[in-house]
């Protein structure tokens, strides 16, 4: 079996397949900083998949996301409360996109390449985003990589892969008329 194949197998059952060593890294884990720089990525396999390489320019982060807490709470009200009240749920960004987004507001001078999960306990959910300093020499010249220069802000406009797909753009055709550009151009050009 090749190498880059044996890690993709190992991470199908991450908890069964590295065992004591998984529960050490969560125990680690919960007790770092939300954003982590990383010498080298986790999933070497999915991190290459997505545009990683071992070369200067490119920097791997471990973002840590609170899970839950969708339903927010509502305070200072009295008299008829209906059962329904509290519950306005935000269901347009995954968590993978709020890594992405915060990740990105932590470090303006690098562009969000992509980005992959890592874990998930009770509390917490871990992803590790792959970003790029679109103004070094090495990333400049390299011709899969320099097409960063000229797409800044790429995560806060829903171009990232998790972006475009919380905005059903993995769809096309039949079912999907509603969605180009966008829901909101959409939306706007019914109700003129």
């Amino acid at each position: 079996m090749k190498f880059y194949q044996s890690i993709r197998k190992l991470w199908q059952q991450p908890k069964q397949n590295l065992g004591d060593l998984w529960q050490k890294r969560l125990v680690e884990w919960r007790k770092e900083a939300s954003t982590v720089k990383l010498e080298r990525p986790t999933r070497l396999d999915r991190a290459r998949s997505l545009g990683y390489r071992s070369k200067e320019g490119i920097i791997v982060f471990r973002q840590k996301i609170p899970r839950g807490g969708k339903k927010k709470q509502v305070f200072g009200r009295r008299g008829r409360r209906p059962k329904r009240y509290g519950q306005k749920l935000v269901l347009d960004k995954s968590y993978q996109q709020v890594a992405e987004e915060r990740v990105a507001k932590k470090h303006p001078n690098l562009e969000v390449l992509n980005s992959y999960y890592v874990a998930k306990d009770g509390k917490y959910a871990w992803y590790e985003v792959i970003t790029v300093d679109w103004a070094h020499p090495s990333i400049r010249k390299d011709k899969k990589l320099k097409w960063t220069v000229n797409h800044s802000g790429r995560v806060f406009r829903g171009l990232t892969s998790s972006g475009k797909k919380s905005r059903g753009l993995r769809h096309k055709g039949k079912g999907a008329e509603k969605l180009r550009p966008s829901r909101k151009a959409n939306t706007k050009r019914r109700n003129l």
